[in-house]
């Protein structure tokens, strides 16, 4: 039979679509009264305007639906399937040679399109999150074009010490770069310079300073020079100017690069592998909770409503519990972080191959 949208394909997807919208707006609202309430005193105390409060939390919603739509799928899935059943309308079509797993097809295709929505989503949350972080002042915007007496971690593993930095001169003064080595090949060294100067097409040149490079135990060499271009100082003044990013402010791709630049300088990144792999395994999530939760819908139709809120809060209580403790166990390093990422998704497909095979077609 050839795959068409029919009254009933409609009818199916309007409930599932009512559901899911109900359920990934309904749930961040639930968490943001209860966190606001928990919270809303600190914030009066740091003297943060209601409405930046306001817009911290706006900005916190693309996060929280970002963790939030698997457990709407599975609600949708569950209550439009087995709303079918119920009234009977699953049997009309089975008569009508319509098979159980054609009848839920409309569902994985529009699971496949919130699989890639959820992605982005995911992209877009970590700048939201730093949005959100200005508000509520846990990170201050930076509006100075000068700076003193501060730290910046670079990429590489590379830490600067600077004494001051002025955007509009384009120089800072009295600077320290440190970097960790592991060996010959990616040796540690401890540079000092008196100043530098910005140049934006050859980048920092540093002046009157000392070298010391640190190939391995024991080992050391040491040079001094009037005039050094540093190439891998590649943060411009505007960057120097910049906060660092937290891990949840940062994209896919910003996190891969990041996680390289922790192992390359010898630091453990098994936490931010986990992290950066959740961003793919919570998408798909998405389609495998379908192939989970439509059997659910028609084994629990006679139960009702409140069982079927049952299931789904149980299912979903387990598989974020799941997540957790995978996390924490690929984070200690007792098993690979893709692992434990992906870990729930491969237990809860076999289950629901299992489940969508034992269904009656």
């Amino acid at each position: 039979m050839t795959f068409g949208f029919r009254i009933l394909d409609r009818y199916l997807l309007r409930e599932f679509l009512k559901i899911f919208g109900i359920t990934v707006l309904g749930f961040p609202l639930l968490t943001i009264a209860i966190d606001l309430t928990d919270h809303i005193e600190r914030y009066l105390n740091k003297n943060i305007p209601g409405k930046d409060i306001f817009l911290a939390y706006v900005f916190s919603v693309p996060q929280q639906i970002f963790f939030i739509i698997p457990a709407a799928v599975l609600f949708a899935t569950v209550f439009s399937v087995g709303a079918l059943a119920r009234h009977s309308e699953l049997t009309a079509a089975k008569a009508s040679g319509v098979s159980f797993h054609r009848l839920v097809a409309p569902i994985f295709l529009v699971a496949a399109a919130i699989t890639v929505a959820t992605f982005f989503l995911g992209e877009f949350a970590p700048l939201a999150n730093a949005k959100r972080a200005e508000r509520l002042r846990e990170r201050e915007t930076r509006t100075e074009t000068s700076r003193y007496n501060f730290a910046y971690r670079a990429d590489g593993g590379r830490v600067y010490v600077i004494g001051s930095l002025s955007s509009p001169e384009r120089l800072m003064k009295d600077i320290q770069i440190e970097r960790e080595g592991t060996g010959p090949t990616f040796p540690g060294y401890f540079l000092i310079a008196s100043g530098g100067r910005w140049d934006p097409k050859g980048g920092w040149t540093l002046g009157g300073g000392m070298l010391r490079l640190l190939p391995g135990p024991g080992q050391e060499i040491a040079f001094g020079f009037d005039s050094l271009r540093q190439r891998a100082l590649a943060e411009s003044p505007l960057d120097l100017l910049a906060e660092p990013k937290e891990p949840n402010e940062m994209r896919y791709a910003e996190l891969g690069h990041y996680v390289q630049t922790l192992e390359r300088s010898g630091s453990d990144a098994a936490k931010l592998k986990v992290e950066r792999a959740l961003k793919l395994a919570i998408p798909v999530t998405c389609l495998i909770i379908v192939l989970f939760g439509a059997p659910l819908g028609v084994a629990n139709a006679r139960a009702g409503t409140t069982y079927g809120v049952a299931v789904s809060l149980a299912t979903t209580i387990v598989f974020l519990t799941m997540i957790q403790i995978t996390k924490a166990v690929g984070t200690g390093g007792a098993i690979p972080p893709l692992v434990a990422a992906w870990t729930p998704n491969v237990l809860f497909t076999l289950g629901g191959l299992v489940l969508f095979a034992r269904a009656r077609t």
